[in-house]
């Protein structure tokens, strides 16, 4: 009987505290903050909100909710003069002052080289994670997984560099490192965090350009059990984020337009809740920066201000520098740099890539640190002996996908160049001219380029196959040593890349003679015209007189 009663005793008890358990579900309610493709604007500016404001937002998020993490999906510590001058160390300085919690590498990341990144890794306050990129040895280059437990809620992070690394930044930075398929990844890396966390979230620097090989989209479309995906590298700006499957997928833009929020609620450690949203530089207007992280910056700077603001020429018109422009087209500040560089080698022709020139120079003095956020990869000028045939299909590569934006459009000095985008892609140059006269396809060419484009960069491969015949000074240092010399606004637009317009169709004219019988709205139905524009063109008093053996000049339309 006691043994019953034991048994009876037991099962109440089990079945009461099964009964509290349902009563007291368990909700925790997560906010991940996320930056993508920064390019090191920490400090604000003209359509950048600046990290001080960007810090303000979160310390005002993480006074509503403790439950904050803080995420940067890569593109960060390399683009603007405050950063490359002391090759990514400033913006380490702010993210750890802002307390970031963990980031991905993206491919500019990689400017400084592959060692000086692992430095930046040592530096950080928090780690930086990507588990698709191994080093000759098979082994991983850094960490691929991170687990991070806030709220009771334990978030499994890993994360993904797009492997067109290989090609966009230089070779040389990222040599003896591969980049693996995403996908595969991905799937072992979630397989491995099931079962240990609550949360899956996928760091990504992948993007939803068309012409990449792997998209974020098909990532999550392939693996199984992404709860969130971070994204950068495409700047593509998604103001709610987008349901794809049942992942969360989410991006910002890029150059601090928009900081993004994701609000989860997790109940009894499911996801049972997601949105997302940005925080616009409207939003952001009347947020106060952050004087703790003016503070930094302001120290930075003055470290940095006795180099950058060293005068190095004037100018008295803008040169034009703008993503949108030099990305599909000529421009003046295109022509300056080629000009620059061929100023630099003594070559015959030059030729850089619009994705390079990363700022405009407004009118007024030029300084040092105009030209470094003019070209902020310390790329340097090499020359070439390059077949004409290999530099036809240079420019072709570069003229793909025109009239959109492509990071590999080309500028060029000692040659003008004509395509036609009505064909084909790698079919359109229709004219190359050198010193007035075609190019011969025979023939070899001193070629000035940047190491980039001569590494087979931005998918100039023709270049890459080319024999080097000389290494010079960086981009930027060659532009301060032309710009001593040359009156900067003396360079403008001057026709050495030219869209194709055909020449117009002359209408064919017709002699015809009138006949018996003939009306003048007969002979024009029989040639596909208008009686009107036959009697204008043969100046008829009165169209409805005519006579046998007149003799009227009609044209087609």
């Amino acid at each position: 009987m006691k043994k019953v009663l034991s048994i009876f005793l037991v099962l109440v008890m089990i079945l009461s505290l099964s009964t509290v358990s349902m009563a007291d579900d368990s909700v925790v309610k997560l906010t991940i903050v996320h930056t993508n493709d920064t390019h090191a604007r920490i400090e604000s500016g003209n359509g950048i909100m600046g990290f001080a404001k960007i810090s303000t937002k979160v310390n005002e998020l993480r006074a509503e909710n403790p439950n904050l993490l803080l995420v940067d999906a890569g593109d960060t510590f390399h683009g603007q003069t405050i950063a490359t001058l002391n090759k990514g160390e400033s913006v380490v300085k702010v993210m750890n002052a802002m307390m970031f919690d963990v980031m991905v590498p993206g491919n500019h990341d990689f400017n400084y080289g592959q060692d000086r990144l692992l430095e930046i890794e040592a530096m950080l306050d928090f780690p930086i994670i990507s588990g698709n990129i191994t080093k000759e040895d098979g082994t991983p280059y850094m960490e691929g997984i991170y687990i991070k437990e806030i709220g009771g809620i334990k978030v499994g992070f890993f994360g993904l560099t797009s492997p067109e690394t290989a090609y966009k930044t230089h070779p040389k930075n990222v040599e003896g490192l591969t980049f693996e398929d995403p996908i595969k990844a991905a799937k072992a890396m979630v397989e491995e965090l099931k079962g240990k966390v609550d949360l899956i979230v996928c760091i990504g620097h992948i993007g939803e350009d068309e012409s990449t090989d792997v998209t974020s989209k098909m990532i999550i479309n392939e693996v199984d059990g992404i709860d969130l995906f971070i994204d950068g590298h495409s700047h593509t700006v998604k103001p709610t984020g987008e349901l794809v499957k049942n992942t969360m997928l989410v991006q910002t833009g890029a150059y601090d337009a928009n900081l993004g929020i994701v609000d989860i609620t997790l109940t009894n450690g499911v996801v049972t809740a997601i949105s997302a949203k940005l925080i616009t530089l409207e939003d952001a207007a009347n947020l106060v920066e952050d004087p703790a992280i003016l503070e930094v910056i302001a120290e930075i700077s003055a470290e940095n201000k006795l180099i950058t603001d060293v005068k190095v020429g004037t100018t008295s018109v803008l040169l034009e520098g703008t993503r949108e422009v030099v990305r599909a087209g000529e421009s003046n500040l295109g022509n300056l740099i080629t000009n620059a560089m061929l100023y630099e080698t003594g070559a015959q022709i030059a030729i850089t890539n619009g994705g390079g020139i990363r700022a405009s120079i407004d009118i007024g003095d030029i300084t040092i640190g105009d030209v470094i956020t003019v070209l902020p990869f310390g790329n340097y000028i090499v020359t070439l002996d390059v077949k004409g045939s290999d530099l036809i299909l240079a420019l072709e590569n570069g003229l793909t996908d025109y009239p959109a934006a492509k990071g590999a459009f080309p500028h060029v000095a000692g040659i003008t160049v004509t395509f036609d985008p009505e064909k084909p892609a790698m079919e359109r140059v229709t004219s190359v001219m050198f010193n007035g006269k075609p190019l011969d396809p025979n023939a070899y060419y001193s070629v000035a380029t940047n190491d980039f484009m001569a590494a087979g960069g931005d998918q100039y491969v023709s270049l890459g196959a080319s024999t080097q015949t000389g290494q010079y000074a960086a981009l930027d240092e060659a532009l301060i040593e032309y710009l001593k010399v040359v009156n900067a606004a003396s360079v403008g637009v001057e026709g050495r890349i030219n869209v194709f317009v055909p020449a117009p169709v002359e209408p064919e004219v017709i002699k015809y003679t009138v006949v018996s019988g003939d009306v003048l709205w007969r002979i024009a139905q029989k040639f596909g015209t208008t009686w009107q524009k036959i009697a204008e063109i043969n100046k008829l008093s009165n169209p409805h007189l005519i006579f046998p053996g007149n003799v009227f000049i009609i044209t087609s339309e």
